[in-house]
């Protein structure tokens, strides 16, 4: 029988795109004449299938699509929804030396989760396809918010916080019944900005264009807490947290303590906390999490740089979280996913291989399990 979630090894979700997916999806979308739209369907079919083979092979007990089929880790998804358009505007936004490319979201009409979002169809493949647990990762609710400016929300009824804040946990409330009705029994939530919200500047930033960054780790917590508080008892929830992932840089940084309370205030199932690097902070708040079964990954193995990190260290590690939160309570996993846009970062697929191998054995040396 397929074991069932939640694992001691797990991965955020995207992965390095394949050359082969990286040209057909430049035949459709750019080039002119391209290909067919059944004609990129089949090369990514085809690359999934490879990268599904290869998380199983690993020893993983649960696979992802890779996010082949995206641009992006969240606009993709916001813009499937609707009420949201995506627009290019002239810069993107300013990660560490570098920019995102100049895509924004924008909520022109009333939010809702339609009943044919394709990313339904993208779980649905992983499914008819592996021997093990099918995952997909989406976006939390709190992206829907955070990454939209205020002026770029029209509905007149959405300038009421409360109107806004509770169509976005409807529409998501929504869709996790809809991955429920197509099979899918565990659902992952990039809710990056609880983390986000840890850095000072970009509390600033946001308080700049109105906007109270502790009100915000409020909400967003209440908004995850209604959209998976009907859930089906069968069904894990995850989130992941990290401080931006655009080819090996980042946008944020500090410890999480003004989100901590917040974020083990929901009732997700499983925490992918980014913790890689000294931006993350220590791990005293891991002493939040409520006693129980919930469960932290911590990602102390990033996929930010190629170099493996030591196994000594990683137990180290692993052993100092424990003296916060109980061991059982604890797994482990990578700081991100390795391709949160198509570009990637600045590894290899050999490098991200070595990784994932090296999450499973973590899991295996320390629990015995993966």
């Amino acid at each position: 029988m397929t074991a069932t979630p939640p694992f001691r090894a797990d991965h955020v979700g995207s992965l390095l795109r394949p050359a082969s997916v990286m040209e057909a999806r430049k035949k459709f979308y750019i080039d002119d004449p391209g290909i067919e739209a059944d004609e990129l369907r089949a090369i990514e079919d085809a690359a999934i299938t490879d990268a599904i083979k290869m998380q199983e092979d690993l020893g993983l007990k649960v696979t992802t699509d890779g996010e082949f089929r995206r641009y992006f880790w969240h606009y993709d998804f916001m813009g499937m929804l609707t009420g949201f358009e995506l627009e290019t505007r002239v810069e993107g936004i300013q990660f560490a030396g570098t920019q995102l490319p100049p895509l924004y979201p924008a909520i022109k009409g009333k939010l809702d989760f339609p009943d044919d979002h394709p990313m339904l169809d993208h779980f649905c493949y992983v499914a008819a396809n592996t021997q093990v647990t099918p995952k997909i990762s989406i976006p939390g609710p709190s992206c829907c918010h955070f990454r939209t400016a205020p002026e770029d929300i029209v509905p007149e009824e959405y300038k009421d916080d409360d109107v806004l804040f509770g169509d976005i946990a409807a529409t998501y409330k929504k869709a996790v019944h809809a991955f429920y009705d197509a099979g899918c029994r565990y659902l992952q939530m990039d809710d990056i900005y609880f983390a986000y919200l840890c850095d000072p500047k970009q509390r600033n930033t946001q308080r700049e264009i109105g906007r109270d960054p502790d009100d915000m780790l409020r909400r967003y917590a209440w908004m995850m807490n209604e959209a998976i508080k009907d859930r089906p008892d069968d069904m894990v929830i995850g989130m992941h947290m990290c401080r931006g992932n655009f080819q090996s840089t980042y946008a944020a940084e500090g410890g999480y303590d003004p989100a901590a309370e917040a974020i083990f205030s929901t009732e997700v199932d499983v925490f992918f906390m980014e913790y890689d690097s000294d931006r993350a902070g220590g791990l005293e708040p891991l002493r939040l999490l409520p006693k129980g079964k919930q469960r932290v990954l911590p990602g102390f193995i990033t996929t930010k740089t190629p170099d493996l990190e030591p196994m000594d260290d990683l137990k180290r590690k692993i052993e100092e979280a424990s003296k916060y939160a109980d061991i059982d309570q604890l797994g482990v996993a990578p700081q991100c996913g390795f391709s949160s846009t198509e570009h990637g970062n600045k590894i290899t697929v050999d490098d991200q291989r070595r990784k994932l191998e090296l999450v499973v054995r973590v899991a295996d040396e320390i629990w015995g399990e993966a």
